[in-house]
């Protein structure tokens, strides 16, 4: 089983077992302001395998690449004026920004898939100090089996993928929740490729117009969470309910009790003040919590389609998507 070190009280011990294992080429959980990430030597072909392999993700899914500083990021993409305004305004933060790869870089072609973009981001916290410490990015998708619910705590991780790690980082809940927005900006044009813990309407404001949201169905893989099927628990899910059946578990919004629902096996409400961002830190917590609790289908109630609810959304129609 994985060694798990509070970064809380012991942050020295804790940098220096991660840059350790990942020296080794080893994968390590660690704790960052959206959810956990499964995290490797971005440069070590070896280390950026195992990744794949522990979570059983397709290697044509790239993988974001987390850095400590602009140095760092700009030692490995191209930044364009937009991007960069982006970039200083949300660094560190949930913003993931898909860059022309240097040809100089050194980040190993595995963790972008093969493709000649790369999508980087600066995280906020204790994650952004082992990325210092180690100095080099760090390859992080979410530290869980590909397909299933992100982790938002340590434990989480642990009950996922503990007997395949060395090294747990544990900084307490994650503080949003959500992974991070994922934008490509095209010329004048910014792109939406997953709305997550970044309000697409902060985008909006600091670059002085609307972001474009394609229909990603179909298309090509240009950056993680793009996948039809994605976040989903062991049960079946049901969307936009209105009544609750017999045996499911409900997970509802704003305090709003729905008929029916004295008989499901439990219920819970995201944000009983009707608070997105509250809902989105719960929302994978939340999952786990009905998935565990032996219903065979989570049904959610109504969830307004505005700020963060875009991104809280998105992860429950992918969880509510048809599986192979």
């Amino acid at each position: 089983m994985a060694l798990i070190i509070d970064t809380r009280t012991e942050p020295d011990r804790a940098l220096a077992a991660a840059c350790e294992t990942l020296g080794e080429g080893l994968p390590v959980a660690i704790p960052t302001e959206t959810v956990y990430g499964l995290a490797a030597d971005a440069t070590n072909p070896d280390a950026i395998s195992r990744i794949y392999e522990m979570k059983g993700r397709p290697r044509f899914n790239p993988l974001i690449c987390h850095v400590a500083d602009f140095a760092m990021a700009e030692a490995h993409v191209a930044f364009d004026p937009l991007s960069r305004k982006l970039a200083e305004a949300f660094w560190p933060g949930p913003l993931t920004l898909i860059l022309p790869i240097k040809p100089d870089s050194s980040v190993h072609p595995l963790a972008s898939a093969g493709l000649d973009t790369l999508g980087i981001r600066m995280p906020d916290g204790f994650s952004r100090e082992v990325i210092k410490r180690f100095g080099s990015p760090l390859a992080a998708p979410s530290a869980n089996t590909s397909g299933k619910i992100s982790p938002t705590s340590a434990a989480h991780v642990e009950a996922d993928l503990g007997d395949k790690l060395a090294l747990i980082l544990d900084a307490g809940a994650a503080e949003i929740g959500l992974e991070s927005t994922i934008v490509k900006v095209e010329g004048d044009e910014i792109r939406l490729l997953r709305p997550g813990g970044l309000d697409v309407a902060d985008i909006e404001a600091l670059a002085g117009r609307r972001v474009a949201r394609p229909d990603t169905a179909g298309a090509a893989i240009e950056a993680p969470g793009m996948l039809a099927s994605h976040y989903a628990p062991g049960a079946a899910v049901r969307l936009n309910a209105t009544d609750v059946k017999a045996g499911e578990a409900l997970i509802r919004f704003g305090g709003k009790p729905l008929p029916g629902e004295e008989n499901a096996v439990v219920v819970l409400d995201l944000s009983p003040s009707e608070n997105l961002r509250e809902a989105a830190a719960n929302l994978f917590a939340f999952m786990k919590r009905a998935d565990a609790s032996g219903a065979q289908t989570i049904a959610f109630g109504v969830i307004p389609n505005e700020g963060l609810g875009e991104a809280i959304l998105d992860r429950i129609e992918r969880a509510a998507a048809p599986r192979e």
